[in-house]
């Protein structure tokens, strides 16, 4: 019997996300009727991957045949496992059309983007206007400085290089690099219009802890806090004018709680600050189990009429770290470890180019997972990262591109002071950010960058709650506030009178070159493999380890860790994919995630993510599943239920300092004979293994396994968090699993399964990226589905590529989508792609001559590589033991 599945999933029935805020755009978030207006550029953009002839100034582009584009984009897809530096680098063109609005008329016009990766070069009308050195931060291009006016066609033309150039960070050749740039205009792009008086972009203004917003805290406490606001206004006008700047503070229902007045004059054509200090009585403090925000409205008016407004979502919180006494946060000790992971944005198929929704995803995963830190690695995150962060109750470390590559010429160190003031200017008044990492990673920069970085960062961020980050190892690191150390320096830090975080853990290599390591598993290698990790990051198991359970033995002055990683993701310098993720790159997740999110305070409820006790069985009952049943609880005791007669009971073996919850081990618990003898009696439903998790004597989680039997249906799920928008960049993963009858996944089953996408929607990636089909592993086949502009249904169907009559299921669901939040420009879309099974491939014929080239090259990569062996030596002893 041919098995159909149909689900339907509207967002309106998830009330919980409805009420998420969405993004902001260039720091701000909208005021209707404010005089400004931000409209989504992301749609309809040409792109040609590699370089054009330039032959003549203003640069004529033929883009006709070029592809069509949405943004985020990058430069190439890519198969799920592309490690070794096998995506494109080199430049990249992208141009897009428009007619400038004659309502516009006296208004100012800037095109933002997010990030383009590597040296990029900006065409306007063909003229080049300006060049970027970098790809982490946003480039501002003055539209109406460059000549653009109401009524005018305009061509805007971008080309994005992410070719290795040692000039900039992070300047080291990508195949001797642990990560991968991927290229392309991979951030959202907005353009933005403002009458000729107007509060700046805190990045465009370039001004020493200045110009845009600039919030900050004083006096916090339960009681009462003080707001002081910093804002810079513009006067572009040929007369002078004197403005009133209005600061108003709004809680999460929209009451007003405190608003404050303040006149400014300008001259013709210059700018100026307003200071500006309100008090609140009885705050909402963010705290990172309870993340309270705020929404400042920043009103500027002029002859009485607002002229423009913008709104900048804050956090009233203090920070401190008092050396051995450790982090206070509201002036209260944290009275926990501050336990996290790092964070590449790095995904399937599409590498850095990442939507909005998956980025807050991202964070939501990790917040469920308990963990209450991220590092980011190792560069400024996407804003919609940000953004989450702060809803969702996650501090960051934001750190400054660069990784193990220093350059003594003049303008490296230029550039890396440069990222550093903007990305401070950028995410200053995120109430996420706990750290600033103004040094390069793993890096041997001299002592003078490393007082200049922390110069650079305390200039910029003049005020309480500023602390910047450095390895216990590197030059200058007396200098800073926190030191990046092991627990096992526990003399160090004592003597140092610092407070101490560990920036990664985790890994396990056998050498810096093989890499090979039982931290490293990819999820379809199965259970032993999987468990091994998760008991890996959970307690030493070797004597060159670091794991929770040190973290935990480690005094108050050792805040915490990050583990290194959170995610599996691709890598420049070696042919393997990181496996040493919580999670795939599909954010599937491994019996590690588990491991970790049983470490959770099972009294603590959380109303932004999942929280609570939990109890997860890391067995499925295969005919290879170990003997022994490992169970993930931070439940006092755990009693498990085996064929419905064998009952057993564990109180975890805790010891007074030490990792909260270990793993719950059953010994010999679990035999496939028994599953047979079951299965021979025509008993096969007593065949279960039952879970059931006690706190205070009363049963407050449970979860029950049975062993999956016979191949009947292919099950859709979509991997969702926020609601999807028809704005042709949200993105969704949905999940294919063969099941048996009654939904237990099949997981050693391998079938290869063909997606098909129609109404809103379209799938990414093909055959070219072994997207589609797609062979199941572990179970699952993922597919990653992109909306249209369009509001309506996505419809998604899976079948297998080679049914037979005993198999040859087909499943469908559909997916509604909400309507852009954000009003889009654009000329011309790309027609959503059919699915082609067998349609054509990017892998051309082989090159032999190339072959012989990369050959002759190959000593001076492997002569490389093994600087990267000693540098990475030399870093290691800061995360192990």
């Amino acid at each position: 019997m041919k098995k159909i599945f149909l689900l339907i999933i509207f967002w309106a029935c998830i009330g919980v996300l409805q009420a998420q805020e969405h993004f902001s755009a260039a720091s701000f978030y909208p005021v209707p009727n404010s005089g400004r207006e931000v409209l989504d550029f992301n749609p309809g953009w040409r792109f040609h991957r590699g370089d054009i002839p330039l032959k003549a100034d203003p640069l004529q582009l033929d883009d006709s045949k070029w592809e069509l584009v949405n943004l985020p984009h990058t430069v190439q897809l890519v198969p799920s496992e592309a490690s070794g530096s096998r995506n494109y680098q080199g430049p990249a063109w992208y141009s897009k059309r428009f007619t400038v609005d004659t309502r516009y008329q006296g208004k100012r016009l800037s095109l933002y983007f997010e990030a383009v990766m590597g040296k990029s070069s900006f065409y306007i009308n063909g003229y080049k206007v300006r060049e970027h050195f970098g790809g982490f931060l946003p480039v501002s291009i003055d539209l109406t400085a460059v000549g653009v006016r109401p009524g005018d066609e305009v061509t805007v033309a971008v080309c994005a290089d992410n070719s290795d150039d040692p000039s900039f960070p992070p300047g080291r050749k990508q195949y001797t690099m642990d990560f991968c740039v991927f290229g392309g205009i991979y951030r959202d792009c907005y353009l933005i219009c403002t009458g000729d008086v107007h509060v700046s972009d805190a990045n465009e203004a370039g001004q020493v802890a200045g110009g845009g917003v600039f919030v900050s805290y004083e006096d916090v406490s339960d009681q009462k806090a003080r707001v002081n606001v910093k804002t810079h206004i513009v006067n572009d006008r040929e007369s002078g004018c004197r403005v009133v700047v209005e600061s108003t503070l709004l809680d999460a229902v929209g009451k007003q709680v405190a608003s404050t007045r303040k006149s400014l004059s300008l001259s013709a054509g210059s700018d100026g600050h307003v200071m500006q200090q309100l008090t609140v009585r009885n705050p909402s403090l963010w705290h990172p189990d309870t993340p309270n925000l705020y929404r400042l409205r920043t009103s500027v008016y002029l002859n009485g009429k607002l002229c423009d407004a913008v709104v900048s979502r804050i956090g009233i919180r203090s920070i401190e770290f008092r050396g051995a006494d450790g982090l206070y946060i509201n002036g209260k000790p944290f009275g926990d470890k501050l336990m996290g992971v790092n964070r590449h944005q790095d995904y399937a198929y599409i590498g850095n180019a990442v939507p909005n929704n998956l980025h807050w995803l991202d964070v939501k995963k990790m917040r469920d997972a308990g963990f209450r830190i991220i590092r980011s690695a190792h560069y400024p995150q996407d804003p919609a990262f940000m953004d989450a962060c702060d809803e969702l109750g996650m501090f960051i470390i934001v750190a400054t591109p660069g990784w193990q590559y220093w350059n003594p010429e003049p303008v490296f160190e230029e550039r890396i002071l440069s990222d550093i003031r903007n990305m401070v200017r950028r995410d200053r008044n995120h109430p996420s950010v706990l750290l600033w990492e103004p040094v390069l990673n793993e890096t041997a920069f001299p002592e003078s960058f490393a007082q200049n970085a922390y110069r650079a960062t305390h200039e910029e961020y003049p005020a309480p709650g500023c602390y910047a980050a450095i390895d216990d190892k590197s030059k200058g690191a007396m200098g800073y506030d926190v030191v990046y150390t092991a627990p096992k320096n526990e003399a160090f830090y004592r003597n140092a009178g610092k407070s101490c975080f560990t920036r990664e853990y985790g890994d396990c290599v056998d050498d810096w070159n093989s890499h090979n390591s039982y931290s490293r598993v990819a999820r379809e290698w199965g259970e032993e493999p999987q468990i091994r990790q998760a008991q890996h990051y959970a307690r030493k198991d070797y004597g060159g380890s670091l794991t929770v359970d040190q973290f935990y033995k480690s005094p108050r002055g050792h805040i915490g860790g990050a583990l290194w990683h959170s995610f599996d993701h691709q890598r420049g310098y070696h042919p393997d994919p990181f496996w040493g993720g919580l999670m795939d790159m599909f954010r599937q997740p491994k019996y590690s995630y588990y491991m970790m999110m049983s470490q959770r305070d099972p009294h603590l409820h959380l109303e932004q993510a999942d929280s609570g006790p939990m109890v997860y069985i890391a067995n499925a009952m295969t005919p290879f599943s170990p003997e022994d049943i490992v169970v993930y609880t931070n439940c006092d005791s755990v009693r498990v239920i085996v064929n419905e007669k064998d009952t057993l009971v564990q109180v975890p073996l805790l010891e007074e300092k030490g990792i909260r919850h270990p793993p719950v081990v059953f010994k010999g618990a679990y035999s496939f004979v028994d599953v047979r003898a079951l299965h021979r009696a025509g008993k096969p439903e007593q065949c279960s293994i039952v879970a059931e998790g006690f706190l205070d004597g009363k049963i407050v989680a449970r979860t029950k396994n049975m062993p999956s039997k016979r191949n009947e249906q292919l099950v859709l799920t979509v991997d969702s968090g926020l609601p999807l928008r028809a704005n042709g960049s949200d993105m969704v993963t949905v999940i294919a699993s063969i099941t048996d009858k009654d939904g237990y996944v099949k997981r050693l089953s391998q079938e290869t399964v063909i997606f098909e996408v129609e109404g809103e929607g379209e799938l990414v990636g093909g055959r070219e990226v072994e997207a589609n089909p797609r062979v199941s592993r572990w179970g699952t086949a993922p597919a990653l589905i992109r909306t249209t502009t369009k509001a309506g249904t996505i419809k998604i169907k899976a079948r297998l590529l080679h049914p037979g009559i005993q198999f040859h299921p087909q499943a469908v669901i559909e997916i509604a989508t909400l309507p852009a939040e954000r009003v889009a420009l654009y000329r011309e879309l790309p027609v959503p792609q059919k699915t082609e099974i067998f349609g054509k491939t990017e892998v051309g014929e082989i090159d032999f001559n190339e072959i012989e080239r990369l050959a002759r090259e190959e000593q001076e990569r492997i002569n490389e590589m093994k600087q990267v062996e000693q540098q990475q030596r030399h870093f290691e002893s800061t995360e192990k033991k």
